[in-house]
């Protein structure tokens, strides 16, 4: 019955659930450990467990490890469908503030880059997808921020991106604009864009 109960309720959380949640469900620090010695549970980050016959979907990981953390470079061109190549590794864009031994977990490749607060909140968008609430960049922040980091990407993906973000009916020019003004990349925009826009 216990075994059932845990389930259910690691299935309503999206198969993550956190040690305070197993606390509530009546399950204390001794009980856990016995859960993972008896290869019930399995433990993917220090305080995060998931059922060990069961394989999350890395948006859930992503938004339950690191609810603040937005969607960022090639992993939200992937999304937007500018890339058709899978990232190696989630890219995430997380405060500057944020300690890095965060991200260390045992079940997805993580890559934080850490942005200052001017420039972390700029253009995220918050959206429902398969049911998750996840934080990504919109495109035209998105394009701004490739142009940034022109070096941290393969240049087949950079000169991609740019093409298809010239040729996508629903980008938005005024808020290219706006961004690479505040991100200090308006020249170079222009020189990527501005002839074809």
């Amino acid at each position: 019955m216990e075994t059932k109960k845990l389930k259910k309720a690691f299935q309503k959380e999206n198969g993550i659930l956190k040690t305070s949640e197993l606390n509530e469900l009546g399950f204390d620090s001794r009980q856990i450990n016995k859960l993972l010695d008896e290869n019930i549970i399995e433990k993917i980050k220090f305080g995060y467990y998931i059922l060990s016959d069961s394989v999350p979907e890395e948006k859930a990981v992503i938004v339950k490890l690191f609810p603040d953390a937005v969607i960022f470079l090639e992993s939200a061109l992937f999304y937007y469908n500018y890339t058709d190549r899978v990232p190696n590794k989630w890219q995430l864009a997380v405060d500057k503030h944020s300690n890095p031994n965060k991200f260390d977990n045992n079940y997805l490749e993580i890559e934080p880059f850490f942005i200052v607060d001017k420039f972390f909140k700029l253009g995220i968008n918050d959206i429902e997808n398969d049911g998750y609430k996840i934080r990504i960049y919109d495109i035209d922040k998105t394009i701004c921020d490739i142009l940034r980091y022109e070096k941290k990407l393969d240049n087949e993906v950079f000169k991609n991106a740019i093409q298809n973000y010239i040729n996508d009916e629903n980008k938005n020019i005024n808020n290219l604009i706006k961004y690479s003004k505040k991100l200090n990349i308006y020249k170079k925009m222009q020189t990527y864009i501005g002839v074809w826009v």
